[in-house]
This record gives C-alpha cells, structure tokens and sequence, in this order.
C-alpha cells in the first residue's frame, strides 16, 4: 500500500476481505423480489462511491480486540443502510439536488420513493442485528437509530432561529451524525466481547470522531471547489444555524445581526449577500475557531484510544481521527 495513501484507504486495503463480505451482503438483502424499485434507488447511493467509514469503524473495533467471527460483517452492513436510509430521508427533507456529486434519488426518481426505501432499509438494518443474537448490540443499534431521527428533528426545529446555541448544535450533531459512529465502534467491541473500559473507549470515540467530522462538513460548505459534491454555500442558502454561523451572529451587532435577521430569519436572500455571510464569518473568526474546536474533538478522539493496545488497527484509526480535520484546505 502506498505510503501516502490516505488512512481510511490504508484501513479499506488492510480490511479488505471483510469490506467485501459487507458489500455482498448489502446487495444481497437490498434486494426486493416484488419491489424493484428498492435495489434500484438503493444502488444508486450505497454504489454512488462513499468511503464505507462506518462499516470499517465497526469491523476495524471488532478485530482489533481480537474477534474472528461473522458478526461484525452483518453490523458493519446494518450501520451502512441505517447510514443510506438517513441520507435518503434527509435528501427529501432538505429538498438537495446533489449528493455524492451525483444527482440524488429524490430527484431521478421522487421524494415519496426515497422515503419508501429509506425505511426499507431500516426495517433490513433491524433484521441484521438481531441475527447477531445479542441483545446489547440491539439495544445500541436501536437507541441510535432514534437519537438520529431525535437529532435530524432537532435540526428542523432549530433551522433558521437565530437564538440556536451551541449546546443545541452540538445535540444535533450528536445525534444526526456522531450518534452512528459511536454505535459503529461500540457494537465492534461488544460483539468481540472486549472488556467494558475498551467498549466505553470505542464509544467515546466514535463520538467525538463524528463530532469532528461533521464540524469539518459545515467548514467545507464554505470552502470552495469541494470535492464533496456541496456547492459553496449551502447551509446559508437552506438557512442553517451551523457552528460557523451560529458564532458569527453571536458576534454580530447593529447592521451585521440585522443581516443574519433578514438572509437566515426570515430567508430574505439576494445578489451578493453569499459573499456577505462570507466577510463575515472571516471577520469574526468564525471560520478558524469551528476549525480550532473540530481539532479539540480529533483529540479526543484520538486519546480515547489510547486505552486500547497498540496495533496498526489502532495507529489507522488515529490517523482517520487527524485526516477528517485535515480535509480542510
């Protein structure tokens, strides 16, 4: 493997085996003898080329505490569709376009379709995890998959109010995307029946990981030429009370708040203002400091490892905790 390949391409390469178990296992029970639309709109986002970070989280936490078993390939592939499924009803609920650089299942086929099949995939992802037999992994798995739907609520609810706080942003982010990748690393170590201090650990951090991840994600939306298939901007444009901004108008006095009333309160937007927020987020600092904050939470990430012996397995994951900061240019 190349040396300077990127960590979770280094974890893809030494996980490869199982990485294509999973993926084999996905097609297979994505699959619908009477609907075939199902396989059809599934296809089109699980094979649209996502890095599968999740499901390597969950079998890289399961071998690195020795487990040899098949489990971990049927909760690797539960926490990939609990991932498609929430991608499928988050495309509908914020109306994208694009996803992946691809336009999304909403649009090439219709929002009453993505939601079907999202909760197809739900009702597939519960049926993989109780063929582990373990009551534990049901219970994680099951209380994640409602603190997404609790966090992505949140997020509906706090969309565009000004007086959004941190404390609320980071419940959102914990619940719509850390909340997965704790259950990722959690169940890895419960299934290879590792001691409770390593599954804490794990848990710990998935959490922050995912924190770190998604706190990137709102910096990349203002970064432009990204490869992540957003346009710049558009959190501002669905009028979303990201960390970036929610500082910025905590910040903002006189004229500058009352911008962030009219473009994000009451979604007022014209010509030039983009570029507005923009000045902004630079003049407060807001852009540096969510950068600052996201690299706190690779830390964490990071040191919440150190618990568990020393392995490649180990090294990769530290590694995946500083590259998902290092995104930003």
């Amino acid at each position: 493997m190349d040396a300077q390949a990127k960590p979770h391409e280094r974890l893809a390469a030494a996980l490869s085996e199982p990485l294509a178990e999973v993926d084999a296992l996905i097609r297979a029970r994505m699959a619908s003898e009477h609907a075939p639309r199902i396989p059809e709109v599934s296809d089109h986002l699980i094979g649209a080329g996502g890095k599968r970070i999740r499901p390597m989280l969950t079998i890289a936490a399961a071998r690195m505490n020795g487990y040899m078993g098949p489990y971990d390939v049927h909760l690797a592939a539960t926490v990939e569709f609990i991932h498609t499924a929430t991608l499928l009803h988050d495309d509908v609920v914020d109306e994208s376009g694009q996803r992946r650089g691809r336009p999304t299942a909403n649009l090439l086929w219709d929002n009453k379709s993505s939601v079907l099949v999202g909760d197809y995939l739900f009702a597939r992802s519960f049926q993989l995890m109780v063929e582990t037999g373990s009551m534990r992994v049901l219970d994680i798995l099951a209380n994640a998959a409602a603190t997404i739907a609790e966090g992505e609520v949140l997020q509906l609810t706090a969309m565009s109010d000004l007086a959004t706080s941190e404390e609320t942003y980071l419940k959102i982010v914990r619940g719509k995307t850390a909340a997965l990748f704790s259950a990722a690393t959690e169940v890895g170590g419960v299934i290879a029946g590792a001691r409770l201090d390593l599954v804490q650990a794990l848990h710990r951090y998935g959490d922050a990981l995912g924190i770190a991840f998604q706190m990137v994600d709102d910096l990349l939306d203002w970064q432009r030429g990204d490869e992540t298939g957003k346009g710049f901007g558009d959190d501002f444009r669905e009028r979303k009370m990201t960390l970036p901004i929610i500082r910025a108008v905590a910040s903002a006095k006189g004229e500058e708040y009352t911008f962030w009333v009219q473009t994000i309160g009451r979604g007022k937007q014209g010509e030039g203002d983009l570029d507005r927020a923009y000045e902004l987020l630079e003049t407060h600092g807001a852009l540096e400091s969510t950068r600052r904050t996201a690299l706190d939470w690779s830390d964490t990430a990071k040191e919440a490892l150190s618990v568990l012996p020393q392995s490649d397995l180990r090294q990769m994951l530290m590694d995946l905790a500083d590259y998902v900061v290092a995104r930003i240019r």
